[in-house]
């Protein structure tokens, strides 16, 4: 059962809703995966995310990237480059893109092994992602730009140990880390669009790891949290 609850224009459905991708959507259905498919809930440059439901009635998000954003290719090239297990992929706009989509749920998977909350991944296939959807009735959980936490300097103390966590045992570095992409959700921080996270080795993986560093610093210095300094956070990540 596939429910169409589009309110956008019909030109940004039928970008989102190829031929293509509505095969995979499809395929999805037909296997179980979903069984609804409501309205999107957030919508960026490089995709949607769509509320959806199983047979069950758990909530999942469907994130479907464009496929046909050139800008995107360029800006998410240097997190492929460089993480060996995305070696030898076509430079191409849809190759690039199917890789992205499979990154993200590969980084999930290694962040939820490695007990660090982040929604759980479904299924994945070409730009379409299946993963736990963070919120209730269609309305996702807001980010911590959106929202400040009750306890700020708590939830700064948990976000280190995530990214100790990341590191050390799920051999990842997020890359993009800020208050706009934590939720908070049943009072417990939730990190979400982990696609560009690499692994440790990265040629730019401590650059991007001291880049995190600074936009939590940042954040929950505002917030009156006493912040570790750049470098003894690094050290506390790191060890």
């Amino acid at each position: 059962m596939l429910v169409h609850d589009f309110s956008s224009e019909r030109a940004t459905v039928e970008e989102v809703f190829d031929q293509a991708t509505l095969m995979v959507i499809y395929d999805f259905l037909n296997r179980g995966v979903l069984y609804e498919v409501h309205g999107v809930v957030n919508a960026g440059k490089e995709a949607r995310v769509y509320w959806g439901k199983n047979k069950e009635g758990r909530d999942l998000a469907v994130k479907i990237y464009l496929t046909a954003s050139a800008e995107f290719r360029k800006g998410m090239l240097k997190y492929i480059e460089g993480d060996y297990r995305f070696k030898g992929i076509k430079h191409d706009t849809r190759s690039i893109i199917f890789a992205w989509a499979q990154k993200e749920f590969r980084n999930l998977e290694q962040a939820c092994h490695a007990k660090v909350r982040v929604p759980q991944p479904i299924a994945v296939k070409n730009n379409v992602l299946v993963m736990e959807f963070i919120g209730k009735d269609g309305v996702n959980s807001p980010s911590l730009k959106e929202q400040a936490p009750d306890d700020p300097k708590e939830v700064y103390g948990i976000l280190l140990t995530y990214l100790n966590r990341l590191y050390k045992k799920a051999d990842l570095v997020h890359g993009d880390l800020s208050e706009y992409n934590i939720m908070m959700w049943k009072n417990e921080p939730i990190i979400f669009d982990v696609a560009q996270a690499v692994p440790t080795s990265h040629p730019m993986a401590e650059f991007f790891l001291r880049r995190d560093l600074n936009n939590l610093s940042r954040f929950f210095s505002r917030l009156d949290v006493r912040v570790l300094s750049i470098e003894e956070a690094y050290k506390k990540v790191i060890d």
